[in-house]
């Protein structure tokens, strides 16, 4: 038996705001049906939500949302 394979979402993007970056990760194992949510920084730090989602569009909802609520630099690290 072969492990199943990890799929990225078309839908994982870089988001730029307020002279920084995070990449919005968005992914699934292949035997799975619902879609988890992880948000790197400039520094290559993570934050990965403890719910999945049922679709990879309702994750990036969340994360887009979280970036206009909280701001883009709610993500970072050090935050400057």
């Amino acid at each position: 038996m072969t492990d199943p394979e990890l799929v990225q979402s078309p839908l994982s993007r870089t988001i730029e705001d307020d002279g920084t970056y995070v990449r919005i990760d968005i992914y699934r194992m292949e035997t799975d049906n619902e879609w988890s949510l992880e948000v790197v920084d400039e520094e290559n730090a993570s934050t990965v939500w403890d719910d999945l989602f049922p679709s990879d569009q309702a994750a990036l909802d969340e994360a887009l949302k979280t970036i206009e609520v909280e701001g883009i630099r709610t993500f970072l690290a050090t935050r400057h």
